[in-house]
Parts: structure tokens; C-alpha cells; sequence
């Protein structure tokens, strides 16, 4: 097998590459267009083929050409149910085959109305879901409601081992435990579904009043 992280230190977005060496087909999950060349050069190196491409979540509202980007690494795109003609949409609990590995879809809307997360080995890549302020697209979640659920009851059901890979970097970090953000997430651990609610309205009305200039 074959693991590598991308993480781009402006945004602190975070792009990952899975590859099956011994079947040579890859997965790349929440790439992005401007590495396109970057991600060529990867699975080129290895003499991969690029089986899927798996995003946790989109802004393509602030960036529109970067579905036609993604479509020129000619892999199927996964994400969720949005209005994209080029992508595959894909329903929770659908397992995605690369090589002789697979990669199981889980529907977590939070972030945005329409996130998935992806499970593969002992890893689950969650996107925004943890990094609930620090995504550079978006300073709130769009639906906190969905959001607590995802969180509580697909993600920190989990076992207490699970690696969780971000798509955003929190101080730096890329990955953490399930028992460590069980316990100690700032916004999860410790709160009640209410309190995590009326933290969340307070995030929203700061953005709402913060002053543009």
C-alpha cells in the first residue's frame, strides 16, 4: 500500500492519495485543481491508475471551474447529492473498490448539507467535520443539527483507535483518534446537544456582525 498527505500550508486544506500498489489503482479524496500537476506527477510515478476521486465536501460556489479541473484527471467523481452533471453520486454505505482494496461511503451532512466521509482500513476521512472553524470557505457549519449527529452517532461510535484524517489542519495537525476528539473536541466533548446548538448560533451571529472592510 501507498499513503501520502498533501496539505497546501496557505489554506490548510488537506488532500490525501491511497493506492493498491500490488492491483496499481489509487483513490484521491478532496484533491484539488491547482495540484493538478502535482497529483499527475504522483500517480505517474508509481504507474497508478486513478480509480476514484472522492471529495468530503465542496465549495465550488467560490471556485466554479473546479469541477471541469477535477474532470480532466479522468476518474469517476464521488461526492454528495449536489447538482453536478460530470460526478457520481453515491449513497451511504456504498463501498467503492480500488485494487484489492475498498473504500466504504458515509453520508455526514454538517458541514455542508451534503458531506461524506470515507472509511478505509482503521482511517476515516471526514473532511470539515471536526474542523468546525477552520475551514477557509466557510467560518460555521451549514447545518449544526446534522452536525451533531454526524459526529456523535457515525463518527464517535467508532472504535476508540480510529485514525480521523481532516480535510482542513487544526494547529497544524492532519489526524487524530476517535477517543481523543471523544474526549477532548471543543465543541463536542462535554456538551450537550443544546449547548453545542447555542454554541453554534454564537459562532454565526459573530460572523453576521464582525465588520467587513
Amino acid at each position: 500500500m501507498y499513503f501520502r498527505i498533501l496539505n497546501d500550508e496557505n489554506s490548510g486544506e488537506l488532500t490525501y492519495l491511497l493506492a493498491d500498489l500490488s492491483g496499481g489503482e489509487a483513490v484521491l479524496i478532496d484533491p484539488h485543481g491547482r495540484d493538478l500537476p502535482v497529483l499527475s506527477a504522483l500517480l505517474s510515478e508509481r504507474d497508478l491508475r486513478l480509480r476514484w476521486v472522492l471529495r468530503t465536501h465542496h465549495h465550488d460556489e467560490l471556485h466554479p471551474t473546479e469541477p471541469v479541473l477535477l474532470s480532466r484527471l479522468g476518474a469517476p467523481v464521488v461526492q454528495g447529492q449536489v447538482a453536478a452533471s460530470a460526478s457520481e453520486h453515491h449513497a451511504d454505505a456504498t463501498v467503492l473498490p480500488f485494487g484489492d482494496e475498498l473504500v466504504h461511503v458515509v453520508a455526514t451532512p454538517g458541514h455542508t448539507l451534503h458531506c461524506l466521509s470515507f472509511a478505509w482500513r482503521d482511517r476515516f476521512f471526514c473532511g470539515g467535520l471536526l474542523a468546525v472553524t477552520a475551514c477557509p470557505h466557510q467560518a460555521h457549519p451549514q447545518a449544526p443539527e446534522a452536525l451533531w449527529d454526524s459526529v456523535t452517532r457515525k463518527v464517535f461510535t467508532l472504535p476508540d483507535e480510529t485514525l480521523l484524517f481532516a480535510g482542513h489542519e487544526q494547529r497544524a495537525r492532519a489526524v487524530s483518534t476517535v477517543l481523543e476528539q471523544r474526549r477532548w473536541h471543543p465543541f463536542f466533548s462535554g456538551l450537550t446537544r443544546d449547548e453545542f446548538l447555542a454554541h453554534m448560533v454564537a459562532l454565526s451571529e459573530r460572523r453576521m456582525l464582525a465588520p467587513t472592510f
